[in-house]
């Protein structure tokens, strides 16, 4: 009798490999149910879909590089005349997009992705779409605060945050100095929606990057039975969109600069 085809195995028929890529792809899918800046695609194949390019494309320089492009995009959006202010909104944007995978996934999963071989998609809305090739997901680590953390710190901020800011800082003047509180702010922000979830392990996790360097300094984060709170350093510029844009609710100020005053 021939064997019968993969497709048609039962599930306890299938090799060692197939059963830890699909137990992989079920963890990702429930990162994915906490919402869209959560989803890392990890669908089989090759090649990625359609439009997907390598991750570190995106952090290339130059007038026709994607983020420069990008900005441009937001400004026209925005109605900003300002590039460095859609340049730091953007920023805010993707800075959350990565502490998004990676804090969720520590937090839910034990594991923390890399991203080194992971694939990028531009769409015109929402969050950047992100795939990795098969094999290349994380295997969990010892979870402790202190591993996990320092995996974090590895794989998001100098893996993904560092080289961020330099593409952005390369397109559009923006200080250093803004972009770390962008990236505290994210953090926070990441806090806040996986405050339903594990909020123990989230607080205790995010507590730890902000009193290390870069982000020790970067602003306050205050937790109690009530959720979470955070007020940052610096200011993100949104308030510069217009008269009725107003502050973000962890911004540095309490009412907006008047014209002439020096951003932080």
């Amino acid at each position: 009798m021939n064997p019968a085809p993969d497709d048609d195995r039962r599930p306890d028929d299938r090799r060692p490999d197939d059963r830890r890529a699909d137990d992989r792809r079920a963890d990702y899918g429930r990162l994915a149910a906490v919402g869209p800046y959560f989803t890392l695609d990890t669908s089989p194949g090759e090649t990625p879909p359609p439009g997907f390019r390598p991750l570190p494309e995106l952090y290339g320089t130059g007038t026709d590089a994607p983020l420069a492009a990008r900005i441009r995009v937001v400004a026209r959006r925005l109605g900003t005349a300002e590039p460095r202010v859609a340049a730091s909104i953007l920023h805010l944007g993707l800075a959350a997009r990565f502490w998004s995978v990676g804090l969720g996934s520590a937090v839910l999963l034990g594991a923390v992705p890399t991203l080194e071989h992971a694939w990028v998609r531009i769409p015109d809305q929402g969050p950047i779409d992100l795939w990795t090739p098969p094999g290349s997901e994380p295997e969990p680590v010892a979870v402790t605060t202190a591993s996990l953390a320092d995996r974090l710190h590895q794989a998001v901020l100098l893996g993904q945050l560092e080289p961020l800011a330099a593409a952005v800082r390369a397109a559009v003047p923006l200080s250093a100095r803004l972009l770390l509180g962008n990236a505290a702010s994210a953090l926070a922000g990441t806090l806040r929606v996986l405050d339903a979830h594990a909020p123990a392990a989230a607080r205790e996790l995010v507590a730890e990057l902000l009193d290390q360097p870069p982000l020790a300094g970067s602003g306050t984060l205050l937790t109690g039975p009530h959720g979470t709170a955070f007020r940052r350093t610096s200011c993100c510029l949104y308030y510069r969109i217009g008269p009725g844009a107003g502050l973000c609710g962890d911004c540095c100020f309490t009412r907006p600069p008047a014209p002439g005053k020096r951003d932080r």
